[in-house]
């Protein structure tokens, strides 16, 4: 199988297709288990270190971006999609064997790896195969698939938890397994890097160059701005769940995804047509309403009402964000330009992780305080966008 080239290349091309599969199981592998961890390491005694969970996470993702993206333009596309969607193989199996609050937190910041490197490799893969005129609208099926993946396992690992008396050992198995059905998936595709080179370890230093571009800073902020909420809502909803009497605390994820993947087509196609500074700031002022909802739920209608607007802002803000990302970046430097943008969201989740988890406390009148901090930066990133030209 060959990707396409030139003037016959066309969106729907098999290595599209199977490559949107492959990041669907990959979201789904890690995506799984999320809503039960914050109860799994209560259960084992580390219940103060809640925020640590997406915090550890992020932190090696986003220090492994510059790697990622080095790699990605070196070595090729699917070597670092191969490294990342291993990650989750492996954390899946040793989950079970470090059944301790120490085991359990190095595992989660070893687990960044997958986030941190299959992610670039998939969007350079993906700005290389597609037509330039079309990117958005690629952006957002890959998203769409991602989103997928993220809706449908976290209430099927719930589930598995719930069937199994509580043992979170089979939805650990589970995720290890769609991960390796990911890997699998790879396979089948062809590198798309021109001119690769043979891994060497000298290749795994970085300079300043590859850690940041600097055409990508607006995005990159756009970024910070935009995604601190997901971070604080990754570590708070599933107690939110709880006080509300939500039984499955993957409910949450399925709405706030099947929202997402409604507007995720529309919204990158929109993206082309209108530009991407226009629709972002419209996913900002979406985001921020959405925060404020969260703030003010007392109720599970108020908590799915604001699931829905987050998945809306969401599936408008992502397609958008990674296609302007490819347009400022270099053609020949994508990979960097693309690790520069996800070191931003590693910062903005893990930073709203981390305050949510040290603030909150497992004090539920203090949730709304952190919602209202998301909510305010979130408006900040529709003033940037909307004051950055000016």
């Amino acid at each position: 199988m060959e990707p396409s080239s030139g003037a016959e290349k066309r969106l729907y091309t098999p290595a599209f297709l199977l490559l949107c599969i492959s990041h669907a199981l990959f979201a789904a592998s890690f995506n799984m288990m999320l809503p039960e961890l914050p109860s799994y390491l209560s259960n084992m005694g580390g219940g103060e270190y809640k925020g640590l969970i997406i915090a550890l996470f992020t932190i090696t993702a986003g220090v492994s971006r510059p790697f990622s993206g080095k790699l990605t333009d070196t070595v090729g596309r699917l070597p670092v999609m191969y490294v990342g969607t291993f990650a989750c193989v492996i954390c899946g199996l040793l989950y079970p064997q470090l059944a301790f609050v120490g085991g359990f937190l190095t595992l989660r910041f070893f687990h960044g790896f997958s986030t941190g490197f299959k992610p670039t490799g998939t969007s350079a893969y993906v700005a290389d195969i597609v037509p330039p005129g079309r990117m958005g609208e690629a952006m957002g099926i890959l998203g769409i698939c991602f989103s997928l993946g993220t809706s449908a396992s976290p209430p099927l690992g719930s589930w598995m938890v719930q069937h199994y008396g509580g043992n979170p050992n089979p939805m650990f198995y589970a995720s290890a397994f769609v991960a390796v059905l990911s890997v699998l998936i790879l396979t089948n595709l062809p590198e798309t890097l021109p001119e690769k080179k043979k891994f060497r370890p000298a290749l795994l230093k970085v300079t300043r160059d590859d850690i940041f571009d600097p055409l990508a800073i607006p995005s990159a902020i756009t970024m910070i701005f935009c995604y601190v909420g997901y971070g604080v809502i990754l570590t708070l909803v599933p107690d939110l769940s709880d006080a509300l009497g939500v039984s499955n605390r993957g409910t949450f994820f399925t709405l706030f995804t099947l929202a997402s993947v409604s507007t995720r087509f529309l919204a990158g196609k929109m993206s082309d047509r209108l530009g991407r500074v226009p629709v972002l700031k419209i996913s900002a002022l979406i985001i921020t309403a959405s925060m404020l909802a969260f703030a003010l739920a007392d109720s599970p209608a108020i908590m799915y009402l604001a699931s829905v607007l987050f998945g809306l802002g969401n599936g408008v803000f992502a397609p958008a964000i990674n296609a302007w990302t490819i347009d400022l970046g270099h053609p020949q430097r994508k990979g960097r330009a693309l690790a520069t943008m996800y070191i931003a969201l590693e910062i903005a989740i893990g930073g709203g992780a981390a305050l949510a988890g040290w603030y909150f406390a497992n004090e539920m009148g203090r949730m709304p305080a952190v919602f209202y901090f998301a909510a305010i930066m979130s408006l900040g990133g529709f003033c940037y966008l909307t004051f950055r030209g000016k």
